[in-house]
């Protein structure tokens, strides 16, 4: 076995590897969602398929990543071949839902399979009944748009132009999603390159057993980590507001048991599957868990395939958490992966009271889709701005305006100003939300506050997909909720507040989208907050006298 140094450096070039993956895409790829919201993670497989290493940026996406290699291994049996380059996005074939698009590129060393490099990234469009790829009236996966099974991009080092070509011609801005496949596969060559040199340095068969080390490592260390926790069988319940169909307060129900050093994650109890598209696809189910759970233990474990191996999970057919084909599915890697995760840390606050956390934002998303009249251009743009706060916790805080809890900070809201000179936007006001924040000993994170003027020239339209109006980010142990969201359009001076999934909203040029972002929940008793935080948040207007004597301010 190499010594402790070598296994040292090992994981860390590989984790390096990743995260030159991820300086790619945001250099290369085209659309906003990704160059400059974030909304992309990179990984490393070995040949066997166990995750290996993977970059902090989108925790619910690298949790499904090993359903998408097992998919196109299972689809290509003995017929994965050098220079092959794979695509899916297929929930009920790997995938987690259909805006999120995955590369796998095979690493061969000689004739042998060594490594994977798989990419995922969130389209801005993927076709289907209405832009953005979030589509609130969807009762069925095929209203959602373009399902991409495992299929040969590239083979044997040819692009494969015919299955290119039809890809892009079922989305709406063609140019962007050819540009973001190129920054993908882009990425997936540059960690190809500094994995075939990785193996010069070192050989095959040293990185093969050093692979094997380093999950076995992350594996004890997790164990010995639950293991401090206490013994026992413990509920959390989380829920969603409603599917967009009738369906109201939809219940994520999770029975933890801990024994020792691991975890048995039982959702069999949660809600049926209903018609309305925030079914969880089961990668994205077991994705939520193994997030929700690596948030828990010391953020110094790598997260890895070892780390998950304390964990089992079970769910039942049928439910909201692994629904029976063609379910809709698309708003699931928010929601309700976050409500999966929630209902997780609820139950594990009985067991680890001193790692847990209290309710962050939920998310709630608007596309606009228009023509810039500068241009005479067609543009999706998502808003990405005001996020939500998240939860506060024994560490302190939440953190401001860091959105929901299943990208952990990882998307980002990006530039005002470049978000005007790439759309026909104006942004009036964009600062926090006063109050919003749910009090407590610590304090929920402060959600924001958004005026955009829309100037197209002429009537765009608008979606949304999300949740938490009725349902406000729980707090903790004394801690109270945080506010829930309140957005509206303003439509000559009228008003109409937004529902969380709603399709075909009209935009008329000028109107104005207020956007109020809910804050995160508080955690501790009120009356325990230190007074100079709660002087610091009224000298900032984080929160007004009447809410900071909530704290015995």
């Amino acid at each position: 076995m190499p010594d402790r140094i070598t296994v040292s450096v090992i994981q860390h070039r590989l984790v390096g590897i990743v995260q030159e993956m991820g300086e790619v895409m945001l250099r290369t790829a085209y659309s906003q969602i990704l160059n400059s919201s974030r909304d992309f993670s990179t990984s490393v497989f070995d040949g066997q398929g166990r995750l290996v290493a993977q970059a902090e940026h989108v925790p619910i996406h690298v949790g499904a990543l090993p359903a998408a290699v097992e998919a196109v291994r299972s689809a290509f049996p003995g017929s994965i071949d050098p220079g092959d380059l794979f695509i899916l996005n297929d929930p009920y074939h790997g995938g987690s839902h259909l805006p999120d698009v995955t590369i796998l590129r095979p690493i061969f060393v000689g004739t042998k399979l060594a490594f994977w490099a798989v990419t995922r990234a969130h389209q801005a469009d993927i076709g289907g009944a209405t832009h953005g790829g979030y589509n609130a009236a969807a009762t069925e996966i095929w209203q959602e748009g373009l399902r991409i099974t495992p299929l040969k991009l590239r083979q044997r080092g040819e692009i494969r132009n015919d299955i290119l070509h039809f890809i892009a011609a079922n989305v709406r801005h063609e140019r962007d999603f050819i540009g973001d496949l190129d920054a993908m596969i882009g990425s997936t060559n540059v960690a190809e390159r500094r994995l075939l040199r990785f193996v010069d340095e070192y050989g095959v068969d040293t990185i093969t057993e050093v692979i094997g080390e380093i999950l076995a490592s992350a594996e004890r260390r997790t164990r010995a980590c639950i293991a401090t926790w206490r013994d026992g069988v413990f509920y959390g319940e989380s829920a969603l507001d409603d599917d967009g169909h009738g369906a109201v307060d939809i219940h994520v129900r999770a029975k933890v048991t801990k024994e020792g050093d691991h975890l048995v994650v039982d959702l069999s109890e949660s809600d049926p599957q209903v018609k309305g598209f925030i079914n969880s696809s089961y990668p994205n189910t077991i994705s939520a868990v193994h997030m929700a759970f690596s948030y828990l233990i010391d953020p110094d474990v790598p997260k890895n395939e070892g780390t998950f191996r304390p964990v089992a999970v079970k769910a039942k057919p049928g439910t909201v958490v692994w629904p029976h084909a063609p379910a809709a599915v698309a708003n699931c890697t928010t929601h309700c992966g976050q409500e999966i995760a929630e209902a997780v840390v609820k139950a594990l606050s009985q067991s680890c009271l001193d790692r847990v956390f209290a309710g962050w934002s939920k998310r709630f998303r608007t596309a606009i889709r228009g023509v810039d009249p500068r241009t005479s251009h067609p543009f999706i743009w998502h808003i990405f701005h005001a996020r939500g706060g998240g939860g506060a916790s024994p560490a302190g805080d939440g953190w401001a305006l860091v959105g929901g809890l299943i990208t952990g900070g990882g998307v980002r809201f990006g530039s005002v100003e470049v978000s005007e000179v790439r759309a026909p936007l104006f942004f009036k006001r964009h600062e926090f939300r006063a109050d919003s924040g749910g009090v407590g000993q610590f304090r929920g994170g402060t959600g924001g506050v958004l005026e955009l003027r829309i100037e197209t020239a002429e009537p765009a339209v608008a979606n949304t997909a999300g949740d938490g109006v009725r349902h406000a980010p729980y707090g903790l142990f004394g801690g109270e909720p945080g506010a829930t969201h309140y957005n509206r359009l303003i439509s000559k001076g009228e008003t109409r507040v937004l529902k969380t999934k709603e399709v075909g909203i009209p935009v008329q040029p000028g109107d104005w989208l207020i956007v109020e972002s809910s804050g995160g929940g508080g955690y501790g008793d009120p009356a325990q907050r230190d007074p100079r935080l709660v002087e610091a948040d009224l000298r900032d207007g984080l929160v007004t006298r009447g809410a900071s004597g909530r704290t015995g301010g």
